[in-house]
């Protein structure tokens, strides 16, 4: 089977997308961007491909939004298996970047010790691991440092106590190993690990219903995933090995992944990590004006985590807690530089955490409401994009200020709004491979 790639390196998270021959969307991926981008794109275009896979085994057992109950349970248990090969394959690889780690004059004394001691850390972690991906239980990330993380840091202190090694020994080792690991590509076949997820379902089967089901999902495992044509955006799209006819700008993926998503939309709202677009398109998605923010990162996703930081709060956290509010801080500055003193200030004046969140999100709306206004304004069907339009209190101030400028506006705002920019270049990268291309420079 044919797909398209499209990736979108953001300063905060890189995404993917696969389309198939027909436009749809075969498969999503989303990591953190990290520091190496090459790897981020490995990460996201596998997790895609992932995607992918269940969206085949849905096809396979009839229409993919009508499935039943028994296929459900099916696929949710072969995904929470497939999860746990994953996170049991860069455990290894952890646990062997660690051990290696332990040599040189600092270990002589002790190394097996220490290698004991991480031995048995490892081991704890890979028993508790079923557990972590059984049916209901609670992660607070799907990503693996932080999976691994809160563990490694937890049983670390038991074990070194009780070994005695040091817990900052421990922990040194770990954090320098961690940054190894995560800066690695995924290794391992897609397709070998989906038969030992599937294996471990079906012995865990009693009924037998899931070797039926398991025997008609290996035809879809059967399918290859040829990719024909891969293309680039976002903020990391220029470190990467691409040739320039393998890049478009942020500008026209964005507005050409809206268009897809909604194909009435004129007006695009971006606000991703790193900066804010207002982007105007026709009828056929084609970009036809545009602004940006300045240089800084005032107003946006970086600036959202900088005060969740500084407020010692989850970026997930923020719009839930504005959303209390009923009486907005009037907020002078979006700044980066700035913000946290003014938070500081703000709180020790006794003014309530989420009145000043509220304000916060306020301020940045109404930034970003400017940079529209700069690009044509607000038309009708208005399409916001970016991860900050997952952010309850950002959509809230944004109806509010579209309506008192604009009137009544249709605002669309899809749960898949983050992908917009990676299913634009996937759609590129479709119309590339088919020489379709209507000569747009990036």
């Amino acid at each position: 089977m044919k797909t398209f790639v499209g990736i979108d390196l953001g300063s905060t998270t890189t995404k993917a997308v696969l389309l198939d021959e027909e436009q749809r969307v075969l498969g999503r991926g989303i990591t953190n961007s990290r520091s190496n981008y090459e790897t981020a794109c490995a990460v996201a275009t596998e997790e895609a491909k992932v995607d992918a896979r269940f969206t085949l085994f849905r096809r396979e057992f009839g229409s993919e939004g009508n499935i039943d109950e028994k296929v459900e349970d099916f696929l949710a248990a072969l995904e929470r298996s497939f999860r746990l090969e994953q996170f049991l394959e860069q455990l290894e690889d952890l646990e062997e970047t660690c051990t290696r780690l332990v040599r040189g004059e600092r270990f002589e004394k002790n190394a097996d010790g220490v290698r004991a001691a991480l031995a048995e850390v490892f081991r704890r972690i890979r028993e508790e691991a079923p557990a972590m991906y059984a049916p209901g239980a609670a992660r607070k990330s799907d990503f693996f440092r932080d999976i691994a993380g809160s563990r490694f840091l937890a049983l670390a202190e038991q074990v070194g106590r009780e070994a005695g090694i040091p817990y900052d020994l421990l922990i040194n080792i770990y954090d320098k190993s961690i940054i190894a690991v995560e800066n690695r590509p995924p290794s391992g076949s897609l397709d070998e690990k989906f038969t030992r997820a599937m294996r471990r379902v079906t012995e865990g089967d009693s009924a037998g219903t899931a070797a039926e089901l398991a025997a008609k999902a290996k035809h879809a495992l059967g399918i290859e995933l040829e990719e024909s044509y891969l293309v680039g955006t976002g903020y990391g799209r220029v470190t990467l090995p691409f040739s320039k006819e393998h890049i478009r700008s942020e500008i026209l993926c964005h507005g050409l992944g809206a268009h897809m998503m909604y194909p009435g939309t004129r007006t695009v709202l971006d606000i991703g990590g790193q900066d804010t677009k207002g982007i105007q398109v026709d009828e056929n998605g084609i970009v036809v004006n545009f602004q940006m923010n300045d240089r800084c990162a005032a107003g946006c996703g970086r600036y959202l985590g900088y005060i969740a930081d500084e407020m010692k709060m989850g970026l997930h956290e923020l719009g839930p807690m504005a959303m209390k509010s009923d009486k907005p801080a009037r907020i002078n500055s979006t700044c980066t530089v700035f913000a946290g003193a003014e938070l500081r200030d703000r709180l020790a004046l006794g003014e309530k955490r989420e009145d000043i969140l509220a304000g916060l999100h306020r301020a940045i709306i109404l930034r970003a409401i400017s940079i529209l206004s700069r690009s044509g304004g607000v038309t009708d069907e208005f399409t916001f994009t970016g991860g900050v339009a997952k952010n309850e209190a950002a959509v809230r101030e944004l109806k509010k200020l579209v309506r008192e400028n604009y009137g009544e506006v249709t605002i669309n705002i899809n749960p898949d709004s983050i992908y917009t920019g990676s299913l634009g270049a996937a759609e590129f990268a479709r119309r590339a491979a088919e020489g379709r291309m209507e000569g747009v420079e990036a």
